[in-house]
């Protein structure tokens, strides 16, 4: 992998996400004011005799609506995310501050950080965790190093060892390095969009508080077939985007803490608990590139997963396959270091700063 040149590949996949974006509107326009063209005809025209007319204006109106929804939905979501986004966006997804003075475990994350920040050359950025998640997961955020936000779960601080926090961390650090996170953000509000018009056609289509569908039940119907190509376009660019992405960050990660076995720890013990049917909790469609390990189930989630598999990844680190890990600590004995917070922090990450 050409680690070195992960720059004008980032600015390369921003052209390309920007090319992929326009000609997703385009084929969702088609799609509408076909879907649209079809519910008019078996709601009017198919019935009225002589030849079938369309109202004046009905596909410039049509093509107008879409637009106005995708381009409306992208720039609203953009702009909500616009100042301070990263931290925004993280709390949206349930994450909070790091609280070191009152828990180990997030004390030392912290310090993983900005021992990591120092190694990368970044200011360090918000450190953040997800409480109320037993699984292995993290996310990095933000539109650049003075807005980004890596967060983990409950389950990283419980169950991975130093080493493996470190592999973690430097993996979230390699996509704020690489303007990853602002690509992602770019493409939240991309998705917003393109998922606008499925999500009128649902609130159509619903019956009312008597449980009745009216007219417009069909028009929704119509509106919520062509939207799901919206739906899918969206899921397709993020897995675009961010697959070559997640192979980028893990090799770095590897590159930065000299220690495969730090991330590739990781990797197999998210494998065991995957295999133990952990469930880690739902954030949401739009925001699945983020992740470490997507969470999203079914058969249309895997095809247009964000994310290479498991073993992918791992065989890629390792150069063979290898299986998952238990999910312990290994040898480490933090309740020691408990007794001192200060000293872990000063004991350093076993690596050599570069």
């Amino acid at each position: 992998m050409l680690i070195f040149e992960s720059q004008r590949e980032a600015r390369n996949e921003t052209r390309k996400l920007l090319f992929a974006f326009v000609l997703a509107v385009l084929l969702l326009v088609l799609a509408m004011n076909a879907a649209l063209a079809l519910a008019w005809g078996l709601t009017w025209g198919f019935w009225v005799p002589g030849d079938m007319r369309f109202p004046r204006y009905f596909f410039e109106v049509n093509s107008g609506v879409v637009l106005l929804f995708v381009l409306g939905g992208w720039w609203v979501e953009t702009s909500r995310l616009a100042d301070g986004g990263g931290r925004r966006l993280a709390e949206q997804m349930g994450a909070r501050p790091a609280q070191p003075s009152s828990d180990f475990d997030e004390q030392r994350f912290r310090n993983i950080v900005e021992e990591m920040a120092v190694s990368s050359g970044m200011k360090p950025p918000l450190a953040m965790v997800l409480a109320r998640d037993a699984s292995i997961n993290a996310f990095a955020t933000g539109w650049d190093e003075d807005d980004a936000v890596v967060a983990v779960t409950r389950g990283a601080l419980d169950l991975l060892s130093r080493d493996e926090l470190q592999g973690l961390v430097a993996h979230e650090f390699s996509h704020i390095r690489e303007g990853d996170t602002r690509l992602n953000m770019r493409l939240i509000g991309m998705v917003f969009g393109l998922e606008m018009l499925y999500r009128m056609g649902q609130h159509l289509f619903e019956p009312d508080v008597k449980d009745r569908r009216m007219a417009a039940a069909l028009l929704g119907l119509a509106i919520m077939a062509a939207g799901w190509l919206g739906w899918v376009a969206g899921h397709a660019l993020q897995a675009a985007v961010s697959r070559q992405r997640e192979y980028l960050a893990d090799a770095r990660a590897v590159q930065w803490t000299r220690n495969r076995d730090g991330l590739g720890g990781v990797l197999r013990k998210i494998m065991s608990q995957q295999r133990q049917g952990v469930v880690p909790s739902r954030v949401g469609s739009m925001v699945q590139h983020l992740l470490l390990v997507s969470d999203e189930t079914g058969s249309v989630a895997h095809w247009l997963d964000s994310h290479p598999t498991l073993e992918q990844r791992i065989r890629r680190i390792y150069g063979r396959a290898m299986g998952p890990l238990p999910l312990t600590r290994g040898n480490e004995k933090p309740q020691s270091d408990k007794a001192s917070p200060a000293k872990a922090a000063d004991d350093g990450p076993g690596w050599t700063l570069i």
